[in-house]
């Protein structure tokens, strides 16, 4: 404050400082609420921005290749490799993957892994389960992760953590429905998180065709992303070449 009798400079009144604080303020409530706009368009489900998936994903082996010009690992969507072996329209796909969703958050799951950069760090990172090498073999994996989820305590391998999964209780709809989550959730495009995971060894993985945009749609992404999805022609990086964070789902809690 300015000694009575002397002025104060436009500058460092306190009137003006005022007016830029609820400049400012205002200003930045905007920025926020457009950015919350955009985020909801681009992590929409099968939306143009590509990167998160339509559900009917699921019908498609999902693969996991570094990308050269971004240096990171991107996932990549292949030919035709239905979920049990039964094809699933959007809709369907839709409802089992949010049953699979709300069957994982009314279990909590969260409370011991992380899902997407969330949650905990007592048991293993479930963002990329479904290409988790721990299951042997892309034959083999519908049945070990059913086997795993019906009877955690059994099929459970603890690395000599001692750690074991509480039975679960799941129904066979609800095994069904939660391994469809892990598997579109494996196809969601997440900067490379979980870094230095290396995937589960699969079939030969097929670009999207750029010719087609219908196509592209089709699988859930956009031909903009299709064209970026570029498997890597050098080997896997330093990175890919560690272990898979959290090692396994398979792993008890």
């Amino acid at each position: 404050m300015s000694e009575p009798g002397i002025p104060t400079e436009w500058w460092a009144s306190e009137n003006f400082w005022r007016k830029c604080a609820i400049f400012v303020t205002g200003f930045m409530a905007l920025v926020l609420v457009l950015l919350t706009f955009h985020t909801l368009t681009v992590i929409e489900a099968g939306s143009e921005a590509g990167r998160v998936p339509a559900y009917s994903v699921i019908n498609h082996r999902i693969g996991y290749v570094m990308d050269d010009e971004k240096r990171r690992m991107m996932p990549v969507i292949g030919p035709k490799a239905p979920l049990f072996g039964e094809e699933l329209t959007e809709a369907e796909a839709m409802a089992l993957v949010d049953h699979g969703k709300l069957t994982v958050q009314g279990r909590n799951c969260m409370n011991c892994h992380t899902i997407l950069g969330n949650g905990a760090y007592y048991a293993p990172d479930l963002t990329k389960a479904w290409l988790d090498p721990g299951w042997g073999n892309e034959q083999a994996r519908e049945l070990l992760m059913t086997m795993f989820l019906k009877d955690p305590p059994t099929n459970a391998r603890t690395f000599g953590t001692g750690r074991r999964m509480p039975n679960q209780e799941l129904t066979d709809a609800e095994v069904r429905a939660v391994i469809a989550y892990l598997k579109w959730m494996s196809a969601i495009d997440t900067n490379g998180f979980p870094s230095g995971f290396k995937p589960l060894p699969q079939g030969p993985l097929t670009e999207v065709p750029q010719s087609s945009s219908g196509a592209s749609r089709a699988l859930g992404t956009s031909p903009p992303l299709a064209e970026h999805r570029r498997p890597s022609t050098k080997g896997p990086s330093p990175a890919a070449s560690a272990p898979a964070a959290g090692h396994s789902m398979r792993e008890a809690t």
